[in-house]
């Protein structure tokens, strides 16, 4: 099959919430799975499985289309949006991807990969794998702000404030 060139690891960094599949809870196949609040510091260890071409294009639990060919996955419980280091504990090998759909349902896998994050982590042909789970975080946004104390048409009376202003911290 003709596939294209991998777009390379999710980047971790800000990203307002998704909108759709963060509702506190959701349910599939008659069972109720709750979504976290938050996913920091979370970690998980077990099996992971992909999905491709029969759902390209199909939308996700966010509501962007699947893409097989992103660095993307679905896991039952973590915020959409969701930075993951994923891996493999059978060779070593690693992917960065984004959350941004809700699954597996199989029993016992923990993460459905896409096709690329699949194929990068080298589960392709067994189609599943032991892998472990560290979620990123992302870099704070910058927490640069003024503020304006005064507007003054003496210098002296602005440095006279400005003098006051250290002193206060």
């Amino acid at each position: 099959a003709n596939i294209p060139e991998l777009p390379g690891d999710a980047v971790p960094r800000p990203e307002p919430k998704s909108k759709y599949g963060n509702g506190p809870v959701y349910e599939v196949l008659g069972k109720r799975y709750t979504v976290m609040n938050s996913s920091a510091g979370y970690s998980e260890r077990g099996v992971a499985s992909w999905y491709g071409k029969k759902f390209h294009g199909n939308l996700t639990s966010s509501r962007e289309p699947y893409n097989m060919y992103a660095m993307t996955a679905a896991h039952k419980s973590l915020p959409m949006g969701t930075k993951v280091r994923v891996i493999n504990l059978e060779n070593g090998r690693r992917v960065v991807v984004r959350i941004n759909d809700r699954g597996p349902f199989a029993h016992g896998r923990i993460i459905d990969l896409s096709r690329a994050a699949a194929r990068e982590v080298g589960m392709l042909g067994p189609g599943v794998a032991e892998v472990r789970l560290r979620v990123l975080e992302a870099p704070a946004p910058p927490t640069c702000s003024h503020v304006q104390a005064g507007a003054f048409a003496n210098r002296a009376n602005a440095e006279d404030l400005a003098r006051q202003i250290r002193r206060r911290g």
